[in-house]
């Protein structure tokens, strides 16, 4: 089948990308429409004395200034965490509750003050300038270190030691003894440099009220229905039926905009109190202090391991920072940053702990891996360490101790059980892939030109598809098809991939079938896209609807057929009576059962079936990434010259879309491992808030990427998938800076932080040859 499962598809929905008619936040007009402008703190910590905007409000076109004063006089509520250590079973986590726009305090540069709604853009902008506030300022924390000292600034009052949360696994008596036994113990000090999504779109928002129809959110999201439940439940204090939440397509999610932000709600505040529609779209300079940011990690962690290379035991503690307040799955990296740490390893002992730290600096949620990259790169980091002083090869430190094939189903420390998994086929076939026994001669070949080459491994899995979610399919009266989805495609090709699946399972032709999302009023649930869990729960909630669109439409061909029900089968997009050649297509059944008259009325009116997926246990998707780097030791600047990654994602359902999806996260990951930083000064302000000093990865900092995939069924979905989405930003920041550091180790350089920038590493040559 061209267009069925396991075929390379292109995405159906490029073309009106590639021609300029996607539809984005900013792409919407409606009649009347008012332009708001956002006020954002310049102070990390301060109390604010007095607001006035009286010059604002006096401005051309100026329509309204709504401050955190009008805010709470109308009752608004504030942002809570939508997922807590409580509600996931592994500790107590502190609830933050972040205003829409601050009154009397506030907790960060870039947190909402004021707000300005005014004819055209530019004029609230202009009338947002002229806002007289008062501050005082305060003490501020930057650092997790600092924040849990005795006498730091408190982020709130009723935090003690700025601590939101600490959550910890295994057997601290365990670890002891096999560390107290073991022949080797291999030590690292981390530190996981904060970053940002820096997506294409920036976020935007439109508000429209209407008294009959309540309120309506156009919005660039991950997730429109929960985006209507924290809108409507915690801040507006209304019944979720008088909110509609809209998202069209979206220009980069990456887990940033999976949290619900202030501006989402203040332009529906905002549209009610002026009675006008209200557009705001963020600049990236407001992105930049705003939108949240991720990982930013201290860690120090150890390995024990006896004399012939074998993992005894796993230990690490760290402080991650949560910034000012834990909006939407703020609490998501620091659970699962501890819950995969132990990776696709067998390590007899385990005692891992991470403390959530609150401080004066834009807060802190998932973002592409969401904890996953932190805990998987402190034990590759950990492993290469153990290889350098033990003397035992890096690759068969590994294989000596990678769970095997046999022990599946197999419950780590953290209560993860993997269902499946291959590690050792998927090394290989990585190693393979990247010519490992070439490279003594492509190192020779490098030093020959004065440069330092080095070879980077690391692998990874990950945990993907969450909670449960539902589909629909509907026939219509002509045959085609319509799905209803609960998930919410924003750059994934969703759209293609369950078209897909839907002409595989059914029978029908792919281009028949056309695809429903983002819009509440015409979905009735759905839990949006984040953790890689759109085909895992998504597509086996498809598969439900698929099959009860069969066992419908069986009934109708029974009827048509003049058939007991019992002895009609469904094969290759046909009923048919067993043992004849009688048989009806699924699109000739779909539309006799639109018939005006003549069918039973037991069987209901049209074709459509409805199905759900929840799991108990995600899928772990798996692999293995091989970097090779080339580093000129005069300027300290870094190549990667070759990449491949062999990954196992399960049943593969669209090889192009899978390995496009690896390709980004790629890029991601090696735009931290070398690149992105965000960075504070003592007063906590963002000395990096524009792309002049946020550098990401351009074109060529890149090179061609080499995918490979080893499918091992998952046993916990019907249709066998693992997720895609988040596996390459897990693996290649490990790998590349396990590249960086063979490459610099004749040197003497055994450690360096990220981002491994030029200047870092000259330094870091400089001071291993005085040293």
């Amino acid at each position: 089948m061209s267009f069925g499962i396991g075929q390379p598809v292109p995405r159906s929905e490029d073309p009106r990308f590639l021609t300029g008619r996607g539809a984005f936040v900013d792409d919407i007009a409606l009649p009347r429409m008012a332009h708001a402008a956002i006020v954002q703190s310049p102070h990390a910590h301060a109390l604010i004395r007095s607001i006035d905007t009286a010059a604002a409000l006096a401005a051309p076109g100026v329509i309204a200034v709504l401050t955190g004063r009008d805010a709470a006089a109308d009752g608004l509520g504030g942002i809570a965490p939508n997922f807590t250590p409580q509600m996931m079973r592994v500790g107590t986590g502190y609830l933050s509750q972040q205003p829409v726009l601050a009154h009397g305090e506030v907790r960060h540069v870039g947190e909402r003050v004021a707000m300005v709604i005014a004819g055209t853009r530019a004029e609230a902008q202009d009338a947002a300038g002229l806002i007289a506030i008062d501050w005082e300022p305060l003490p501020a924390v930057t650092d997790t270190r600092a924040a849990i000292a005795d006498g730091a600034p408190q982020v709130h009052d009723d935090a003690p030691a700025n601590t939101a949360s600490e959550i910890r696994f295994g057997d601290a008596a365990e670890a002891d003894a096999a560390f107290a036994r073991a022949a080797f113990v291999a030590r690292v000090r981390i530190r996981q440099n904060r970053i940002t999504a820096c997506s294409m779109e920036t976020r935007g928002a439109i508000g429209a009220y209407e008294d009959s129809a309540g309120y309506t959110l156009y919005t660039s999201c991950q997730n429109p229905h929960l985006a209507r439940s924290v809108i409507a439940q915690m801040v507006l204090k209304v019944p979720e039926s008088r909110v509609r939440v809209v998202a069209r397509d979206v220009g980069g999610g990456f887990g940033m905009k999976g949290t619900t932000y202030p501006e989402e709600a203040l332009v529906l505040w905002a549209a009610r109190r002026t009675r006008r529609p209200v557009k705001w779209i963020g600049e990236r300079g407001e992105s930049m202090l705003g939108d949240t940011h991720a990982r930013d990690m201290h860690l120090d962690g150890a390995l024990a391991l006896d004399a012939d290379g074998k993992f005894l035991a796993l230990r690490w503690r760290a402080l991650q920072n949560a910034g000012a307040y834990i909006p939407g799955s703020g609490y998501i990296p620091l659970v699962f940053a501890v819950r995969i740490a132990q990776s696709v390893y067998d390590v007899p002992a385990f005692d891992c702990a991470s403390r959530f730290v609150l401080t004066h600096t834009t807060p802190t949620a998932p973002y592409r891996g969401a904890g996953r990259p932190e805990g998987i790169f402190a034990f590759e980091r950990l492993i290469d360490e153990a290889a350098r002083i033990t003397g035992i090869d890096r690759i068969e430190l590994r294989r000596r101790n990678l769970i095997r094939p046999e022990a599946m189903p197999f419950t780590t420390h953290t209560r993860f059980v993997y269902d499946s998994g291959e590690f050792e086929t998927v090394l290989d076939r990585a190693l393979g892939l990247a010519d490992r026994d070439g490279f003594a001669a492509r190192r020779a070949a490098s030093a020959a030109k004065g440069l330092c080459r080095g070879l980077g491994i690391a692998c990874y899995i990950d945990d993907c598809g969450n909670f449960n979610d539902r589909a629909e399919i509907r026939f219509d009266p002509s045959g085609s098809v319509t799905i209803v989805a609960g998930t919410f495609s924003h750059g994934q090709g969703h759209a293609t991939v369950y078209a897909q699946m839907v002409s595989d399972w059914l029978g029908v032709p792919f281009e028949s079938v056309a695809f429903e999302q983002g819009d509440t009023a015409t979905v009735p649930f759905g839990r949006g896209t984040v953790a890689s869990r759109s085909m895992v729960i998504g597509g086996s909630a498809l598969r439900a609807a698929a099959d009860a669109v069969i066992e419908k439409g069986r009934r109708f061909a029974a009827h048509l057929l003049e058939a007991p029900v019992e002895d009609v089968e469904f094969s290759a997009g046909r009923f048919a009576i067993a043992g004849t050649d009688r048989s009806l297509g699924m699109t000739e059944v779909a539309r006799a059962a639109f018939r005006p008259a003549g069918m039973p009325a037991a069987l209901g009116l049209g074709l459509d079936g409805t199905g759900a997926f929840g799991i108990a246990q995600p899928s772990f998707p798996n692999g293995c990434h091989v970097c090779e780097v080339e580093i000129d030791p005069e300027t300290g600047r870094t190549a990667i010259d070759r990449y491949v990654v062999a990954d196992d994602i399960g049943v593969v359902l669209n090889p192009l879309l899978a390995e496009g999806q690896i390709h980004g996260g790629i890029a991601q990951g090696i735009g931290q491992a070398l690149l992105e930083d965000i960075r504070f000064d003592a007063a906590g302000q963002n000395l990096t808030g524009s792309l002049m000093d946020y550098a990401l990865p351009r074109a060529d900092d890149l090179p061609s990427f080499e995918a490979a995939f080893v499918e091992v069924p998952c046993r916990s979905n019907p249709i066998g998938v693992k997720g895609a989405g988040e596996g390459g930003t897990v693996g290649a920041t490990p790998a590349v800076v396990s590249a960086i550091l063979d490459a610099l180790a004749p040197l003497g350089v055994s450690d360096i932080d990220m981002p491994a920038t030029p200047e870092r590493i000259w330094r870091a040559i400089r001071d291993a040859g005085r040293g």
